[in-house]
């Protein structure tokens, strides 16, 4: 084909692209319109990676089903438009092939781009790309008043452009997303180092970000993960061209086993670019353990189009409907158990003491690292906050993750364990995420995520209260 032929098949369909998009927009207006004027708004949609308990809804639900594609992708320009319900797993298969990539892409292939942004998504580019709303150059938002406006982050909406970020759908839910992508090579070249102790590794972290380099290796992607006070690591990825064999973590292997090691010099590794992306998803990062499936007679014959954290999701969705797992505990004579699922960012120089507390007091591991800076020119400009979650420019951050359960203890409050962990982020001057349980008092709770500039923005766009406010959806589970 010519280029003229080709140039003539990317306009058109980016034309049908932007064509079908409109269709699912009055999709949605019209099922907006038919939502009860007494009832809250909320999505009609099966499936959430959020895992806080949710009130049932009875009132018909938003119809997002035309807002899941990639409406288009502009290579020359890096830049795609997205719609709101798109998973990354889609984004990322409509933009590899251009030999691009959004600039944070989240774990878990089910987590849609329009979630990433009104939640907080992370993963190992964030120490250099930031957080996925970083990149946005401008969105298009169905407002609780019913209204689609386009907000960037110098027009009429800079306001909403600043104050969508961790508002979970209690200002509007995103239409349309255009986000900058950046070149990727086909290959990542990893390095696994060993630390057998937390305030070295937490040195060595802390300089690993300002220099981009470890050893003398550029460093693209940085993460890392805590199996106990004496054995952690960080992974260090470097994009590359050169070919050569790759890893497979889809089948028998298990990626998080493949990171230890008892040498002090790194171990090596390869995967693919799309590999990489996905190395967390096939087993929940570890998660999927406590199905069974890393047992290897069950991994056997456990369906490979199984082993992936959508159906993992399904599973719990149904733990949760019957509380299969506390029954399960009871028949063998134990309490029920806490649901301990978070991620909770505390500065560089607080990780050690944040980990250390964590190991003593909360019996859970492994525990994933993540480093983060705010970008400096990124969409937003530089000084200009991101009021709902207020993370410090020019200041790194280590985003910390555990996902499991504790045993309770008659008598004592409910969420003790969660309680204590918000406690003592908040006396690290961290922050934590609001996609799980959380136990704030209201007060507290302002002071954290936006205050009265999340009460203006409510008053702004969404005046009769159609969508639920934040602390009524993150805290009291409505």
């Amino acid at each position: 084909m010519s280029l003229l032929g080709k140039a003539g098949h990317a306009s058109a369909a980016h034309e049908s692209g932007f064509a079908a998009h409109r269709a699912g927009v009055d999709r949605l207006l019209a099922s907006y319109r038919a939502i009860p004027p007494n009832a809250n708004v909320r999505l009609a949609k099966k499936t959430s990676n959020l895992f806080r308990a949710r009130a049932k809804n009875t009132a018909p639900g938003l119809d997002v089903s035309g807002l899941a594609e990639v409406i288009a992708v502009d290579a020359e320009a890096k830049t795609a438009d997205v719609a709101g319900m798109t998973t990354y797993e889609d984004l990322v298969a409509a933009t590899l092939p251009y030999g691009l990539a959004p600039l944070v892409v989240p774990q878990l292939k089910t987590i849609t781009l329009g979630g990433a942004v009104t939640g907080l998504g992370i993963e190992s580019t964030s120490f250099r790309s930031g957080l996925p709303h970083e990149s946005v150059l401008e969105m298009d938002v169905l407002t609780g008043a019913g209204e689609i406006i386009t907000a960037t982050p110098d027009g009429e909406h800079a306001d909403l452009f600043r104050g969508f970020p961790n508002s979970y759908g209690t200002l509007g839910y995103s239409v349309r997303l255009k986000i900058e992508l950046e070149t990727v090579q086909p290959y990542v070249a990893l390095r696994h180092v060993r630390f057998h102790d937390l305030r070295e590794l937490e040195s060595t972290l802390a300089q690993i970000v300002t220099d981009k380099a470890y050893d003398g290796e550029r460093v693209d992607y940085l993460d890392g993960v805590v199996f106990t006070a004496d054995e952690s690591y960080l992974t260090l990825g470097r994009q590359t061209d050169e070919p050569g064999p790759v890893s497979d973590y889809t089948g028998m292997d298990i990626y998080y086993r493949s990171v230890q090691h008892d040498s002090d010099r790194p171990k090596r590794d390869r995967l693919t670019i799309h590999d990489y992306l996905w190395r967390w998803d096939t087993d929940w990062f570890w998660c999927s353990r406590a199905f069974g499936t890393q047992n290897p007679k069950i991994r056997r014959i456990w369906p490979k189009r199984y082993r992936r954290s959508s159906f993992y999701w399904k599973l719990i969705a149904l733990d949760h409907k019957y509380d299969i797992g506390d029954k399960l505990e009871a028949r063998k004579g134990n309490p029920p158990r806490e649901r301990v699922v978070q991620d909770i960012e505390v500065p560089v120089e607080r990780t050690a003491d944040f980990v250390e507390w964590f190991l003593r007091e909360i019996p859970i591991e492994p525990l994933w690292l993540c480093p983060l800076r705010l970008r400096e020119n990124g969409a937003a400009r530089a000084g200009r906050p991101w009021p709902l979650y207020p993370l410090q420019p020019n200041r790194t951050y280590v985003n910390v993750g555990f996902w499991s359960a504790v045993p309770t203890v008659a008598g004592q409050q409910d969420g003790k364990a969660n309680r204590a962990i918000e406690q003592t982020v908040t006396e690290f001057d961290g922050h934590k995420s609001l996609y799980s349980d959380s136990y704030y008092g209201k007060d507290e709770f302002a002071a954290l995520y936006g205050g009265e500039t999340y009460t203006d923005l409510k008053k702004r766009y969404d005046p009769d209260q159609r969508l639920l406010d934040l602390y009524s959806k993150a805290v009291q589970r409505k």
